[in-house]
């Protein structure tokens, strides 16, 4: 079962309401062209709105669900366009099921289950079905030698999945700030959470945890609390008690909804 808190009366309720088995998720994008931007108009308001969309679809999938997004969208440029289907591709956010400028009801096949909208968005938009609210994301000068905040070119050489983790850090109707400095952390725990699951898949499989599993999953299901899911794999990095081949499975099958690339060095171990 998967609940979420309606931004409107802040009270859970199961989406969708049983006993379907059809997720219907409508994502819709901020207006284009006010506040920082990536030189296209897409700012981070822009990729973390699609970025909750992701993990709300992922989430339900995990659950046994299936699941059609739409994402509506202001009216893009070519060029605009292609830039947010780039950042989406690079942030690793699924493709949703149609991209349109108006409100795509017929491929949705239904009333939604749940809008997902950045804070501040006109309630009349989203019609129906459960609202998320998702907040503000401001971005800070860069700091010293640190890359700016704002850099999100899928060209860049630094991992473009690091922003992903800085902005699932904080629960998704909290405001965020990206800072050379939070950046800057994001990719050392993701360089060092891939080693480390690099080195545990040399090790023999052993099953998960059942008491890890349970509380991942109770977290995802209340209100897609992902930040209590890192926090979990955080301590459960260094926990003595769990073996390696436990810490690789929990790892790679919660990386299902993080969408974080977690095993991308197995197999690519240097020799020590």
């Amino acid at each position: 079962m998967l609940r979420i808190a309606d931004t409107r009366t802040g009270h859970l309720v199961e989406v969708p309401a049983a006993p379907r088995h059809l997720l219907r998720s409508r994502v819709q994008l901020p207006d284009i062209g006010t506040g920082p931007d990536t030189g296209t108009g897409l700012g981070p308001l822009h990729l973390r709105v699609p970025l909750i969309g992701d993990v709300l679809a992922r989430t339900a999938e995990l659950n046994g669900l299936q699941v059609i997004t739409v994402l509506t969208t202001p009216e893009l440029t070519p060029d605009r366009a292609r830039a947010l289907d780039r950042v989406m591709a690079v942030l690793g956010i699924h493709p949703p099921a149609v991209v349109a400028a108006h409100r795509p009801d017929a491929a949705l096949g239904g009333p939604a289950d749940v809008h997902v909208v950045s804070e501040g968005t006109d309630p009349a938009d989203a019609e129906g079905g459960a609202l998320i609210e998702v907040g503000q994301v401001t971005t800070a000068p860069p700091a010293q030698d640190l890359p700016a905040p704002g850099t999100l070119d899928p060209t860049d050489t630094a991992d473009p999945l690091a922003v992903r983790l800085l902005l699932l850090t904080s629960p998704y109707g909290t405001p965020v700030t990206v800072t050379g400095a939070a950046l800057a952390e994001a990719r050392r725990t993701l360089r060092d959470w891939r080693r480390s699951v690099a080195d545990w898949a040399q090790e023999p499989s052993r099953p998960i945890p059942a008491d890890l599993l349970r509380q991942s999953y109770a977290a995802l299901a209340e209100d897609l609390d992902v930040t209590a899911v890192l926090t979990l794999l955080a301590d459960l990095a260094v926990r003595s008690d769990v073996p390696p081949g436990a810490k690789f499975e929990t790892f790679a099958h919660l990386d299902r909804v993080l969408g974080l690339d977690l095993a991308r060095d197995v197999g690519h171990q240097r020799s020590s």
